[in-house]
This record gives C-alpha cells, sequence and structure tokens, in this order.
C-alpha cells in the first residue's frame, strides 16, 4: 500500500482509542482511498468483494465509522438519506452540485466559499473545524441529466 502516512494515521488512532489493529481494518482503509469519488458502504463492499476479499459486511461498515471519526475520509449526505463517504487524504477541499432529479454530484471548488466559514465562525466565536457545501439544483440540459422520465 502507498498511503504510508495514512496506515500511520490509522493506527494511531485505534492504538488511542484501544481498538483493535486488523489486517481487514487496513484492507478497507486501502479500498476506501483507492475509490474514486463519493461510495457508499455496500458499494465499496462489493467492490471488495469483486476483487476476492474475504471482508465482512460488518468489517466495511465499522471501518467506515472508524475512518471517519479519525478524519481520513468524509461521510456526506446529498439528500437523499443515503450515506456516501469519499476520501480526505491528500485532496483538495470542494463542494458539491447535486442534481435533485437525477442525483448526478459535481464537485467543485471556489476560493470566495473557502473564506466563509471562517469568518462565521469568527463572528459567533466558534472555533473552526470544517465544513460542508452543497447546492442543490437541477440539470439545466436535459440530456446530461442522469434522470431517465
Amino acid at each position: 500500500m502507498k498511503n504510508d502516512k495514512a496506515i500511520e494515521i490509522f493506527k494511531d488512532f485505534l492504538k488511542r482509542g484501544k481498538y483493535r489493529i486488523t489486517p481487514e481494518r487496513f484492507e478497507v482503509l486501502e479500498a476506501a482511498l483507492q475509490h474514486e469519488g463519493h461510495f457508499g458502504a455496500d458499494d465499496l463492499y462489493v467492490k471488495m468483494k469483486n476483487t476476492k476479499s474475504v471482508i465482512s459486511r460488518a468489517t466495511v461498515y465499522n471501518t467506515l465509522e472508524l475512518l471517519a471519526q479519525c478524519e481520513l475520509i468524509s461521510k456526506r449526505n446529498f439528500g437523499d438519506n443515503m450515506t456516501r463517504f469519499e476520501s480526505n487524504f491528500k485532496r483538495q477541499t470542494h463542494d458539491h452540485l447535486i442534481c435533485v432529479d437525477c442525483g448526478r454530484i459535481i464537485e467543485f471548488t471556489d476560493p470566495r466559499i473557502k473564506k466563509i466559514p471562517q469568518e462565521i465562525c469568527d463572528n459567533f466565536d466558534f472555533e473552526f473545524h470544517s465544513y460542508s457545501f452543497n447546492i442543490f439544483g437541477r440539470c439545466k440540459n436535459k440530456k446530461d441529466c442522469l434522470n431517465k422520465k
């Protein structure tokens, strides 16, 4: 695995929390960090099973929660009552446009948005930690829309 820093971060987190350090947890870590874009726990589980992994569904779910707690991945909800994850490791901060019809997700960055969370925290005497910014709308170009109505 080429994510030595991520392994170190996760191993330290597991030790501090007195969680068991198992090869299966690091297998989930590797799969999660290699996954492009957003994914559900079941998506990752199926992908791992298709590569002949003997991992259990429970291990995938539990490990994803631990990876989110140690901030190597983020949990995302795009308004469809489904938790998705994405890697934080070595990724630029970004925001999301979500089509409410087809569910398409477009990632974008805008330097103007990056300043706003800190300014708001300062105004309300909060210590800034992180933010998530999602814009919900509809694809204007219907041929781009993945909605099959």
